[in-house]
C-alpha cells in the first residue's frame, strides 16, 4: 500500500509531524502528508486515498482544530491551492486562499464584507466550512456559490452549490454535515464599498483583536460557541444579567467562561487566556490532551455554574 500511494502522490512525505501545521503547535505525527496546490492535486489525493482504502482528512491553515497526541494514521492532505481574481466586483477564490489576504485585496479593490477576516488565520476553505465570523458578520453573508468535489464510495463528482444549498447557520454549514463534501473555491459577493472607510474598520478590528486576544500565542481562537440566547430562556429569572444579551441573540462563552471563575486554569502547559477566556494558550510543551482535558473542565464549572452546555467551536481529530 505505502508503494503504490507513493507512486500515485510522489510528493507524499511519511510520518509527518502534525504541530507544525496547527496553530496549537500540538499533535502527532500523519501516516502520510501531502500538500495540495491545486484543485487537480485535491482531487489526485483523494481519489488515491479512496482507491487504497485509506483515511484521508483535509487541513488548511491548522487553525480551528485540536489534533490528538496519536495524531492520525492515514493520509492528511493539506489544501494550499490559492489562486484568486476580482472580476465585476466579484471574488472568486480558491480553498486554499488565506481570508485575511482576501480580506486585504477586497479593501484595495473596494469591496467590504471581508474586513471581520483582517487577522484572523485560516483558509477560504475552513471559513465556509465553519462559517467563520467576527463582528457580527460572517463569511455566508457574501458568498455566492461554492465550488465542491462530491465522493459517493468510489466515484467522485465536482458540483456548484448556491449559498441556500450550503445550510450556513451559526458556525455551521452542510459540509460539517456532509463529510464527503470537500471545498475546493467560492465565488464570493462582497458590496460596493470606500477603500478608506474599509482600511479604517479593518485597522479597528485589529486593534481589539491585539488588546483582547493572543494573537502571537499559540492557541486555534475561539474553544466554544456562543451560547444561543432567547426570551424564553429558564435561567433569565436566575441570571438576569443574561437579559443584557437578549438583543445580539448570544451570551459569549467568553463571558460564561469568566463568570465561572475558569480565567488562569491550567492544566499542564495548557492555560485559559487571561485577555480572552475563549482562548486556551499553549505557553509551549502543551500537549493536546492538556488543552483537551482543560476544555473538559471548562465545559464543566459553565454548566455547574450557569446549566448551560457550552458547544467546542475547535474540530477535535482523533479523540
Amino acid at each position: 500500500m505505502e508503494k503504490t500511494l507513493l507512486k500515485l502522490l510522489p510528493e507524499t512525505k511519511e510520518n509527518f509531524p502534525l504541530a507544525t501545521n496547527s496553530t496549537f503547535k500540538v499533535g502527532g505525527p500523519a501516516r502520510y502528508f501531502f500538500i495540495a496546490k491545486t484543485k487537480q492535486d485535491i482531487i489526485k489525493a483523494v481519489k488515491a486515498a479512496i482507491k487504497l482504502n485509506i483515511p484521508y482528512l483535509l487541513i488548511g491553515w491548522g487553525a480551528n482544530i485540536l489534533i490528538s497526541d496519536k495524531g492520525f494514521e492515514g493520509l492528511v492532505i493539506k489544501i494550499q491551492n490559492t489562486k484568486y481574481k476580482i472580476q465585476n466586483n466579484y471574488i472568486e477564490a480558491e480553498a486554499g486562499a488565506l481570508t485575511s489576504f482576501l480580506a486585504t485585496i477586497a479593501a484595495s479593490a473596494n469591496l467590504t464584507g471581508l474586513e471581520f477576516a483582517q487577522g484572523i488565520p485560516g483558509t477560504l476553505g475552513g471559513a465556509i466550512y465553519g462559517n467563520a465570523g467576527a463582528f457580527g458578520k460572517s463569511v455566508s453573508d457574501i458568498v455566492e456559490k461554492v465550488e465542491v468535489l462530491k465522493i459517493d464510495k468510489k466515484n467522485t463528482k465536482r458540483d456548484f452549490l448556491a449559498k441556500d444549498d450550503c445550510q450556513f447557520g451559526y458556525r455551521e454549514s452542510i459540509f460539517k454535515k456532509s463529510k464527503n463534501w470537500i471545498i475546493l473555491s467560492a465565488k464570493l459577493r462582497p458590496l460596493k464599498g470606500n477603500s478608506k472607510e474599509i482600511q479604517k474598520k479593518m485597522r479597528e478590528y485589529g486593534q481589539y483583536r491585539k488588546e483582547r486576544q493572543h494573537l502571537q500565542s499559540f492557541s486555534a481562537g475561539s474553544v466554544f460557541k456562543n451560547f444561543k440566547i432567547e426570551p424564553s430562556f429558564k435561567m433569565l429569572k436566575k441570571f438576569p444579567e443574561f437579559k443584557k444579551f437578549i438583543n445580539s441573540g448570544f451570551i459569549p462563552a467568553g463571558y460564561l467562561i469568566d463568570k465561572a471563575g475558569c480565567k488562569g486554569m491550567k492544566i499542564g502547559a495548557a492555560i485559559v487566556s487571561e485577555k480572552h477566556a475563549n482562548f486556551i494558550v499553549n505557553q509551549g510543551g502543551a500537549k493536546a490532551k492538556d488543552i483537551f482535558e482543560l476544555s473538559r473542565v471548562i465545559k464543566g464549572k459553565v454548566f455547574q455554574k450557569f446549566g448551560i452546555k457550552l458547544e467546542r467551536e475547535i474540530q477535535l481529530i482523533g479523540f
